[in-house]
């Protein structure tokens, strides 16, 4: 990728996440019989349609997820969650490292440790000091020189590139002597073959990252939940769609077939996103008008909103577009990435930046998506009865069984 990619300031490097027990959504989750003496609960659906879906509370295996900005390690070490894995982050000259965050001898995390020797990183407690590039046990310095246990164990190490100014970090498995499939894999190909400029935000937020992913690509939430946000104080959005999945390059995409601005519901009333200063409907795809970017024309995205495996949403507007990560740290937490993306380049990229900083930054990445991200974290399913559009959940889901993707599992791997 040529060019340069600017990022805006981002929040302080955030602490790794409480590991809580993971909750079941199956058919166990919540009994859809009152239990005397308890609250009543509706009765629902629960999972069990979809089993690698329900199973996957901490994600999948084998995907590059991003996480932290790359600015945010530097000479010490920062800890974070990743898909229920405790991982310590270590730059080491220009390249950061990534190990299993606990010391193997009494379980002390290594991110408090000491930057003892070069190319390592020592256990505060007793000074177990690992190489960075392997996780091998190099020296002990509590125990000598010739300490009999160096060489013998190793803590786990994770593959991490630097992407658009983001640590990705891969969660899998990879065979001694070989090396992950590229990171590029996992990243739209219109960020790597574009030059283009950026800004985003990288935050742990409440919630099982499947709600969020759900929220993102839930066909009929936006047109009420965010018909108050200060993002769509000009823009009106239709009352009803009726709408349609289709799949392309990977991608599930929301195609509307009819748009609906207002309604009369039988013996309840009028409704309507209409008002006067409203002055500018929102595209049903990127360029619908014939005025999109050159970059976004060309990738001829039938809908405006798309989702693809592990858990990334694609919300294309003309000119610019609007990237979400829902990467899973824990049973109840997620961590968004969110990257909004210009593909220009002078002067026009220039003042993308300027608005990014001082308006598009908090109003769509903060206050527009904090309403996603109370309603993600007040989510409480299954139990569930769905309705008409929520095809977009069910087709995600489909998706997902379709795939057979290998399920991140809940309980302690060995090593870890």
């Amino acid at each position: 990728m040529t060019g340069d990619i600017v990022t805006a300031p981002t929040d302080p490097t955030p602490e790794a996440a409480p590991r809580r027990a993971p909750r079941s959504r199956g058919a166990a989750a919540r009994p859809t019989t009152p239990v005397e003496p308890g609250p009543p609960v509706q009765e629902g659906t629960d999972w069990s349609a979809w089993p690698t879906y329900n199973s996957a509370e901490l994600g999948f295996r084998n995907y590059w997820y991003p996480t932290i900005w790359a600015h945010q390690v530097q000479q010490k070490p920062v800890p974070i969650t990743l898909a229920g894995e405790r991982i310590v982050l270590i730059r080491d000259g220009d390249t950061v490292r990534g190990l299993h965050d606990r010391c193997p001898h009494r379980g002390v995390p290594l991110s408090l440790g000491r930057r003892q020797f070069p190319g390592t990183i020592s256990c505060a407690y007793h000074g177990w000091t690992f190489g960075l590039e392997t996780g091998r046990l190099d020296a002990v310095i509590t125990d000598g020189p010739d300490s009999p246990i160096c060489g013998k164990l190793s803590v786990a190490t994770y593959p991490v590139e630097e992407r658009l100014g983001l640590l990705w970090v891969y969660i899998g498995d990879v065979e001694p002597g070989e090396e992950p499939p590229p990171v590029e894999r996992d990243i739209p190909t219109e960020l790597t073959e574009n030059t283009l400029v950026l800004g985003g935000r990288s935050e742990v937020r409440d919630g099982n990252w499947r709600f969020g992913a759900e929220n993102g690509f839930d066909e009929g939430h936006a047109k009420y939940l965010h018909n108050t946000a200060l993002w769509r104080l000009f823009k009106v959005m239709p009352t009803w769609n009726k709408t349609r999945i289709v799949e392309k390059d990977g991608w599930l995409i929301r195609v509307q077939d009819e748009l609906h601005y207002e309604a009369e519901f039988p013996g309840v009333g009028t409704f309507t996103n209409k008002r006067w200063w409203k002055r500018v409907p929102l595209p049903d795809h990127p360029d619908k008008n014939g005025d999109a970017n050159p970059v976004i024309a060309a990738m001829d995205i039938p809908g405006f909103v798309s989702v693809r495996m592990p858990g990334l949403l694609r919300v294309a507007y003309p000119k610019f577009i609007h990237y979400e990560w829902y990467v899973p740290v824990d049973a109840d937490h997620v961590r968004y990435v969110q990257l909004m993306v210009r593909f220009e380049t002078g002067a026009t990229a220039l003042a993308f930046k300027a608005k990014y900083l001082s308006a598009f930054r908090w109003l769509f990445h903060g206050q527009f998506t904090r309403q996603d991200a109370w309603m993600v974290n007040v989510t409480d399913a299954p139990p569930e009865r769905l309705y008409r559009p929520d095809l977009s959940i069910n087709a995600w889901r489909r998706h997902v069984e379709k795939l057979q993707p290998v399920v991140q599992p809940t309980e302690r791997r060995v090593g870890h």
